[in-house]
């Protein structure tokens, strides 16, 4: 009996993001669930994560799994067969999941205000985000995937952010390609794999996503 595997999904959404790319490249077949967030949560987001009540969630053979990271590990550790996502080295894979959690807490935590807010609250975020970013783009260095010739879970943690690059230039009138050269180059050698070009919107998308959240929002 194959597998059922389904996910709680917006196309807009970067956790969701991580989730269909990490199964796309693991080849797993799966139903994809749109949720209308802004207006009515489905019945069964709520019965599958009563806790956070958030996308996305990965069900699988009808038993919920949370939490974007932790979905693109179990993807992993279940569909095993492929090639791996995260490392087998244990200080190879603690640093994998170190970068991963960093673009979590650095990297989304100070794009959100940017995205949402706007005067001095915009351009403290958006300084705060940019420094972020070059540390991110030092890590990176010259190799092609943060894991080196591998792409893998902390490729997949922060690819999705990478659709709102545009948008950053348009709210901060700064060229992503003069502060984060190495992750524009990351960016662009990413949307050649399969799993990335067939998930994400591309950046005039996004920008336009997010301008009609902000208006949702009373800030523009």
């Amino acid at each position: 009996m194959a597998d059922e595997v389904i996910v709680l999904d917006h196309e807009h959404s970067p956790p969701a993001n991580r989730v269909r790319i990490a199964l796309k490249e693991k080849g797993v077949a799966f139903v994809s669930k749109q949720e209308d967030l802004p207006n009515k949560k489905s019945s069964l987001l709520l019965e599958m994560n009563p806790v956070h009540k958030q996308i996305p969630v990965l069900i699988h053979n009808g038993k919920p799994v949370c939490e974007s990271l932790i979905i693109v590990e179990y993807i992993d550790e279940v569909w095993n067969d492929k090639s791996p996502l995260l490392p087998t080295d244990p200080y190879e894979r603690a640093h994998s999941k170190f970068w991963a959690d960093y673009i979590d807490k650095k990297i989304y935590t100070s794009g959100r205000p940017v995205l949402t807010t706007k005067g001095e609250t915009q351009a403290a975020a958006m300084k705060e985000l940019i420094s972020s970013l070059k540390i991110l783009d030092a890590e990176l260095g010259d190799k092609p995937y943060f894991g080196g010739k591998t792409f893998g879970i902390t490729d997949i943690a922060f690819i999705p952010f990478y659709s709102r690059f545009y948008t950053l230039e348009k709210f901060g009138n700064l060229s992503m390609n003069e502060e984060c050269p190495k992750l524009v180059a990351w960016g662009e050698r990413c949307l050649q794999r399969e799993s990335v070009s067939t998930t994400m919107r591309n950046q005039y998308e996004t920008y336009d996503f997010m301008l009609e959240i902000r208006k949702k929002l009373g800030v523009e």
